[in-house]
């Protein structure tokens, strides 16, 4: 039979003709059961020491859970998949099962706030080093970063807020000639538009808390890589933390994946209307969208991003006081701390999403205080501009 392409994947994947008929529906079923029934006493004993596959207790997995897992892991391109109740949650885990104390990770400053805050603060409680590349578009600023302690390159990609585009061909290439593993934050592009392992990433991961359920209705996170590493972490801190996905929340994103493609596309095609429609602004000083010409990892965004996605951010001419009156205009646009969904949002991220960064290595990430942060949904382009320049002419 010929190998499913991407979009009958997103809506068959990882539930067969034989499950559907086991459980009477064409829809995978929410098993919202914290605990499972043990046919026998050997099966259970064979269950809790890893010989025989199976769902036992629901903190380490879960009927539903397991099918969200399948499908994005099919969809990345990866051997298995893992979710978790968000995607700081799939980070940590990625993390927490790479490095040791005493042991470092090199990363681009080019990062949600978020991810900031666990390098720069939690990690360091633990032992845990990271040394931060300023120039992540250099590779020879990743060569100089890493030591014999290094444990993980790590990549976000595209970038929040600034939408910075790594090399990950080139990375994946720096990592595996080092020995250690390349992961990638693919959020923001999903497996619909760039699939990181393909170009040589070895782990991969997502806040499907975002594109991946598309409405904002529940905090998610998975993690895809070799069948090794997910059984390892599900195994050991999975079980023992318990940062578990809950059955209703990996139903609502494999609802989510059924549209994917289409909703991707739309994104896409949104945001650039968008973007060339803000390039243009006499009020608007710079845009930072990979679709744009000007954008300075343009070339690479077309070699690894089937399309740019719907994340944006542009610079308002003006300082702290002009991006919140900005804010504060919008009617159409939702004022949030979110992205990836179907409504278009707008934060100020110096003071909301990267505040805890500090201003110091805010400036070293090119942060400005005027910087507005939009997340294109997918409304009428023409009312999402319309809503765009009411609020502009306030400033």
């Amino acid at each position: 039979m010929k190998k499913w392409s991407f979009d009958t994947i997103a809506i068959h994947g990882g539930f067969d003709w034989e499950e559907s008929l086991q459980y009477k529906s064409i829809v995978v079923p929410i098993i919202q059961s914290a605990v499972y029934p043990l046919k026998s006493a050997e099966y259970a004993a064979d269950l809790f020491s890893y010989k025989a596959e199976g769902f036992f207790y629901g903190r380490i997995d879960n009927p539903t859970v397991a099918v969200f897992e399948k499908r994005m892991a099919a969809l990345e391109g990866g051997e298995a998949g893992l979710g978790t109740a968000s995607g700081m949650a799939a980070l940590f885990m990625i993390v927490h099962h790479l490095v040791e104390p005493e042991d470092e990770i090199v990363s681009s400053n080019r990062i949600y706030g978020g991810t900031f805050q666990l390098f720069n603060v939690t990690m360091p409680k633990m032992g845990v080093k990271v040394r931060w590349v300023t120039e992540p578009d250099k590779i020879s600023s990743w060569e100089e970063a890493i030591t014999p302690k290094t444990r993980l390159l790590y990549l976000e990609s595209p970038s929040n807020p600034l939408l910075f585009i790594g090399d990950i061909p080139a990375l994946a290439e720096l990592a595996r000639s080092r020995g250690i593993p390349l992961v990638v934050d693919n959020t923001i592009c999903t497996p619909a538009l760039m699939r990181p392992l393909e170009l040589g990433a070895d782990i991969v991961f997502h806040s499907s808390t975002k594109y991946i359920s598309g409405n904002s209705t529940s905090l998610s996170g998975v993690i895809v890589g070799k069948k090794d590493f997910i059984n390892y972490v599900r195994h050991e801190g999975y079980r023992n933390i318990g940062p578990s996905l809950s059955p209703f929340n990996a139903w609502l994103c494999l609802l989510g994946l059924e549209s994917l493609s289409l909703r991707m596309e739309r994104h896409s095609s949104n945001a650039m209307t968008i973007a060339r429609y803000l390039e243009k602004h006499s009020k608007i000083a710079s845009v930072n969208y990979p679709g744009l010409e000007s954008h300075l990892q343009h070339e690479v965004a077309k070699r690894q991003m089937k399309a740019f996605s719907s994340l944006m951010s542009f610079n308002i001419k003006g300082e702290l006081d002009h991006a919140r009156r900005f804010i504060d205009a919008l009617k159409l646009c939702v004022h949030a701390t979110h992205l990836g969904t179907s409504k278009t949002i707008a934060i100020q991220p110096a003071a909301t999403t990267h505040c805890q960064m500090g201003p110091e290595e805010r400036k070293k990430a090119g942060i400005e205080d005027a910087t507005i942060r939009l997340s294109v949904g997918l409304e009428d382009p023409e009312d999402l501009i319309a809503d765009l320049q009411q609020a502009l002419e306030k400033i």
